[in-house]
């Protein structure tokens, strides 16, 4: 099976927690270390990338936290994962060292890594929150989702 780093999955993860749990307040990290169990030190590393790509946006203060950037049916699980990829520096066409590896292997682990995000990019936020609405015991908190801008 294929395995995706955890630091990726744990970005998605914390930001479809901050979609489901969007209020007036932003949510803590904190909040979403408790509620996911994700490690504090995996969670402001990739949080600092998602704020720098225009996915969340950082609010300081004693009241400080994260909220969306964009609405939730305008950011797709893809935008994530591309982000949490880039950041992690590997040049994908120079981790293969042989003739058959640069001219097999590479051209097709480059297009199932297509594939994933093509079927990635058809995901919104919007659609996760109404998946985790319908399937997890988690409520969302009550009053209206805040989608400020």
């Amino acid at each position: 099976m294929l395995h995706l780093p955890k630091k990726m999955l744990y970005a998605l993860e914390a930001v479809v927690d901050i979609a489901f749990n969007a209020r007036p307040d932003p949510v803590q990290s904190k909040e979403i270390t408790q509620r996911q169990g994700i490690p504090q030190r995996y969670l402001e590393q990739v949080m600092q990338q998602l704020v720098h790509a225009g996915i969340l946006k950082g609010v300081r203060g004693p009241r400080g936290g994260y909220r969306l950037a964009r609405e939730r049916r305008r950011i797709t699980a893809g935008d994530i994962v591309r982000v949490i990829s880039e950041g992690d520096g590997d040049n994908e066409t120079q981790i293969f060292s042989s003739e058959i590896g640069q001219k097999v292997v590479g051209p097709l682990w480059l297009e199932a890594q297509a594939v994933l995000l093509r079927q990635l990019d058809s995901v919104t936020l919007e659609d996760l929150c109404r998946q985790a609405n319908e399937d997890c015991q988690t409520e969302a908190p009550e009053g209206e989702p805040s989608f400020d801008i």
